[in-house]
């Protein structure tokens, strides 16, 4: 009896340091998220759960190495859906090893001339760093963001504006 809990216990360490080791494996990081069109000429309703998909827009991510020199760069667009996804490989072709949180993913353009304006919803505009996984499974560590927003060049406020606007006073729409 003694012998068969004694082997049960080996064999549940082993199992949970292979689940150690796979986690500070990962080999490859997935990125994925949607990118929408935010139109604000509609009532709030429209406004905030109105977003449409906009296939095409170019998202990317950049990796800067311990110096904040980047070590990788790749971009990615859309599909119909205003979906991107982008497999990641952990080493560089030079064989340095990215750091997820040394990587950020942001907008870089929208193909909609009429929905082209970057916005910072969900840290799309300023970009944001690979912090917290959604998911992390064998040799795979899975980050899902956004969604991020792209608006209509008519909702966006002049950067040199005299006259307090409704959002100066807290009321209305969050300034870009």
């Amino acid at each position: 009896m003694k012998i068969a809990i004694a082997v049960v216990a080996t064999l549940l360490l082993a199992c949970i340091k292979l689940g150690e080791a796979s986690y500070d494996e990962q080999n490859e990081i997935h990125v994925g998220g949607k990118v929408l069109c935010q139109d604000c000429s509609g009532n709030w309703n429209e406004w905030v759960r109105g977003g449409k998909p906009i296939k095409g827009c170019k998202v990317s991510v950049t990796c800067m190495d311990e110096s904040y020199r980047p070590i990788y760069y790749a971009s990615h667009l859309t599909d119909e859906q205003g979906e991107f996804e982008m497999i990641i490989n952990k080493k560089n072709k030079r064989g340095k090893e990215l750091k997820n949180d040394e990587c950020k993913v942001r907008l870089v353009s929208s193909p909609d001339k009429a929905c082209s304006v970057m916005t910072d919803f969900a840290g799309g505009k300023s970009g944001v760093r690979l912090t917290h996984p959604s998911a992390m499974f064998r040799n795979t560590i899975r980050y899902t963001l956004g969604p991020f927003y792209f608006t209509t060049p008519m909702c966006v406020e002049p950067a040199d504006n005299t006259y307090p606007s409704a959002s100066d006073e807290g009321y209305g729409r969050p300034k870009y």
